[in-house]
């Protein structure tokens, strides 16, 4: 029954899941998103973005920020959003030069965690494009 229900989030998700491949079939990077909200809430959500280390600075992120984003324009979304932690300036500097803004502070949006040597909690930027 997990499966099942995995699988059917999955497969509505489709849309929104973008791998990139090398041509010898490596996988350089992938996003996965989803739309929410309702009215002029109505968004694209970047879930995850990575890109593979030896594939950074090659464009591969751009170009999968701009797939999810037409996809977003085709479900007729206000804006596309994400959450970044306060702390990550190279992914917050990337999104900047996306033309992402922060739009808000989450307080402890990332948790730390209980165990010994756990990092604290963390705040997280919403950081939105329209």
């Amino acid at each position: 029954v997990y499966q099942r229900r995995v699988r059917g989030v999955f497969s509505e998700l489709a849309e929104y899941c973008t791998v990139a491949e090398s041509p010898s079939g490596q996988i350089m990077g992938y996003i996965l998103g989803k739309s929410e909200g309702q009215g002029e809430e109505w968004h694209g959500h970047v879930t995850t973005l990575t890109v593979s280390p030896q594939f950074r600075r090659l464009g591969i992120a751009h170009t999968l920020m701009n797939q999810l984003e037409k996809i977003s324009e085709n479900q007729k979304c206000y804006f596309v959003d994400l959450f970044v932690r306060v702390s990550n300036d190279v992914a917050k500097n990337m999104y900047k030069n996306f033309g992402y803004s922060v739009y808000r502070q989450i307080v402890e949006y990332y948790a730390g965690g209980n165990a010994p040597h756990s990092p604290p909690d963390e705040d997280a930027y919403d950081m939105r494009k329209a």
